[in-house]
């Protein structure tokens, strides 16, 4: 058995991918048979219990207070491993926690080996107030955890340059894709029972996403017989907006809004495809689309510089993938998508789930971390 000691910036019931992640990874742990203990700031509202996991709330978020507590509380529990779960933003103090940084270089590895999730590295850095302190400051802070840690684990393989660029003395990092922390539902496909064709979208309606999503979707909706159900925080804000802009395309918008991930994964068995463009393209950290392809909904999305290799050589066949981050090539992968016959769409929906589970999954995650 192993004791894992988690530091992470947030934790359920506080909202965020890191916490739900986090809670994933304890949960997991706890159920392979490890001790894990949790320290994260304190929330208002309580913490549900999880067999095996403890959750112990600082006094502050990770400040000065929350520091010297970690300190004694790390000395008692005498843990196997420090697994920080590393967002510069997290860590409070606006991503500008350098003495956060620097604890986990000086103290935390004293107690125990320090293993580090990087979930994001830093601030791009750019010649311009405050943009040049906060990528000063998130590199310094990279470099200082990175440098500290036994090992180095990244999200999306591109974070691995980026660190290496940083922390030349930092260990090779170990690309871990982040599963979905929306659950599987097998079975009770529901799609086309009405008659229509839904297209659906699952996300955070963020200002990266709607450019590409709006105009696609209005294009989708032309033909009679088609919805879009919009899933996830922000959606009602989406829909009010897109009705405006197109009014007699409005009353085909269903926003669903945020619900708790089973009912989420019950919408998806609505849903003809999924709808899932990103800027930077579609990555193993896109825990939105990984959603849907774990529920074998079929899925369109776009290539970009985010993008793992993979996708070009496992994902063919599971995912639609435009060229680009541009309407126009979503929309044509997604109508070539919906014309095929319902079994031929089942069948791309099938291979992406068993691509999950192969490449994404919990069970991956949790294998690499006891490992060793």
């Amino acid at each position: 058995m192993t004791h894992w000691a988690i530091l992470a910036g947030e934790y359920p019931p506080q909202f965020g991918g890191v916490a739900d992640y986090t809670q994933l990874v304890a949960r997991g742990l706890a159920a392979a048979g490890d001790a894990v203990t949790v320290f994260t700031p304190q929330c208002s509202e309580p913490t549900a219990a999880d067999p095996g996991v403890e959750v112990v709330r600082l006094p502050d978020h990770f400040g000065p207070r929350g520091l010297l507590a970690l300190d004694g509380l790390l000395a008692r529990a005498r843990p196997d491993r420090v697994l920080v779960q590393y967002v510069p933003h997290a860590f409070g103090y606006k991503a500008l926690n350098l003495p956060f940084a620097a604890w986990v270089a000086l103290r935390a590895r004293r107690v125990a080996p320090v293993w580090v999730m990087f979930h994001e590295v830093a601030f791009p850095f750019a010649w311009r107030y405050p943009h040049l302190i906060l990528g000063t400051a998130n590199a310094a802070m990279a470099r200082l955890v990175a440098g500290a840690a036994e090992r180095v684990l990244v999200s999306v393989p591109q974070w691995a340059g980026l660190l290496r660029r940083l922390c030349p003395r930092a260990r090779p990092a170990e690309w871990v894709p982040v599963p979905s922390n929306v659950p599987q539902i097998p079975g009770g496909r529901k799609r086309g029972a009405d008659g229509r064709v839904t297209i659906g979208h699952f996300g955070t309606y963020g200002p990266a996403v709607v450019p590409l999503l709006e105009p696609a979707l209005a294009r989708l909706l032309a033909p009679p017989g088609r919805v879009a159900l919009l899933l996830g925080r922000g959606a009602g804000a989406f829909a009010r907006a897109f009705g405006e802009r197109h009014p007699a395309l409005a009353e085909q918008v269903v926003a669903l809004g945020e619900l708790p991930g089973r009912d989420v994964a019950e919408q998806f068995c609505r849903c003809d495809v999924l709808l899932q463009p990103y800027a930077d393209g579609l990555s193993g950290r896109r825990t939105s689309a990984m959603a849907g392809l774990a529920n074998g909904v079929p899925v369109v999305s776009n290539r970009g510089e985010g993008s793992e290799p993979l996708w070009a050589a496992e994902g063919a066949g599971c995912v639609a993938l435009a060229p680009s981050a541009n309407p126009d090539a979503l929309v044509v992968e997604t109508e070539a998508l919906l014309t095929l016959p319902t079994g031929a769409r089942e069948e791309i929906g099938r291979r992406g789930a068993e691509l999950y589970r192969k490449r994404f999954s919990l069970a991956n995650t949790l294998e690499v971390l006891r490992a060793r």
